[in-house]
């Protein structure tokens, strides 16, 4: 009988597998850099294979907690910056974007729980997430009225009368707060906020290195005194 070569690979016992990553993505439609960056995040996710959790999330009550400060408040020169940083971004990712839609500001927290109500009912949210951002930054369409967010969800193949009235519901709402206090115990201040590890990449500007992050399976960077 011949020895078994104890440095053969066993073909008989499947490779193990890695566990895939996860990013938790904070981000609202109110926020035109969730705009830019939802497509580029989620090609990073999905080369790298990581899972992606969704958190719809009220930016003025997240402001207020971490020191930022809603637009209309902040210094001319940094609204004045703001405008010049969207015109470079929206050349650099080659996308339309109205700077002053004409239904913007408004109350985003129905449309965002519309995300929320459809990640409840177990539906995929990537084409709800980017016609819902298109239809205020590019459509100019009024998301303030359920039934305009009722069509679009229609329009990407979701009940969207279903969705709305979920979305006004306190199963919704309660999701939206506990989104918010997520985002606070994260260390989140701003949207979008892609969240790896427990290590916060703030902004669409930031994806790359969430990508390179990914790619090198370092460890997270934490704060260091």
């Amino acid at each position: 009988m011949t020895a078994p070569d104890l440095t053969a690979p066993d073909l008989t016992t499947p490779p193990a597998t890695t566990a895939a990553r996860r990013i938790d993505y904070f981000f609202s439609c109110v926020s035109p850099w969730s705009f830019l960056g939802h497509a580029p995040v989620m090609a990073v996710a999905q080369r790298h294979k990581a899972t992606v959790a969704f958190h719809p999330v009220e930016l003025g009550p997240v402001f207020a907690q971490t020191g930022g400060l809603p637009l209309a408040k902040r210094a001319p020169e940094r609204q004045r910056y703001r405008l010049v940083e969207l015109q470079r971004w929206r050349a650099k990712r080659g996308v339309e974007l109205h700077l002053a839609p004409a239904f913007w500001p408004f109350d985003g927290a129905l449309a965002d729980q519309t995300i929320i109500a459809a990640l409840q009912a177990g539906l995929p949210v990537d084409a709800l997430i980017t016609r819902i951002c298109s239809g205020v930054w590019q459509r100019q369409e009024n998301l303030a009225l359920p039934e305009v967010i009722a069509a679009l969800a229609d329009s990407v193949g979701l009940p969207g009368a279903t969705l709305v009235a979920a979305a006004e519901g306190e199963a919704a709402k309660a999701a939206y707060l506990d989104n918010r206090a997520k985002a606070m115990a994260a260390d989140v201040f701003g949207a979008p906020s892609y969240v790896l590890d427990g290590e916060v990449f703030w902004g669409q500007d930031r994806i790359e290195l969430l990508d390179d992050a990914l790619a090198s399976g370092r460890p997270p960077f934490r704060p260091t005194a």
